[in-house]
């Protein structure tokens, strides 16, 4: 349990250590609005993509039952909050696991919601405000 003030509880001290030493460009696999939003306090999204945030495309008979993904309107909103105006990226099924495999870390935890894994890009903290 993180017990520093200003430092959302749900985030663990190891998954601190992980966001901490991500570089820009690497990637963090993660479900769960409610660990989006504490992340996203501490987290610099990468303004140098096309988008900074992916998840996994709906597959094909999904797409024909017309499937909604209301998760993607929470993430979505989550990232704007957090000032990123960029679309969430779709990636297809196959192609997402393997990019997940390739992120510096995945955070799972017990989201239950269809397509509710995001992947996020870390950026850079403009130096005006590393004060």
């Amino acid at each position: 349990m993180v017990v520093l003030k200003g430092i959302p509880h749900i985030l663990s001290p190891e998954l601190l250590y992980a966001l901490a030493k991500m570089g820009h460009g690497d990637e963090l696999g993660l479900q769960v609005p409610e660990l989006l939003a504490a992340i996203l306090k501490l987290f610099p999204l990468d303004t140098y993509t096309h988008s900074a945030a992916a998840v996994m495309e709906l597959v094909a008979s999904d797409k024909l039952k017309g499937l909604t993904v209301p998760v993607w309107d929470t993430f979505t909103q989550l990232l704007s909050d957090a000032g990123s105006q960029a679309p969430l990226e779709k990636v297809e099924r196959f192609a997402f696991y393997e990019r997940a495999k390739r992120a510096f870390a995945v955070v799972a935890t017990g989201e239950t919601a269809l397509y509710g894994n995001l992947i996020l890009k870390k950026g850079v903290i403009p130096a005006e405000l590393l004060q």
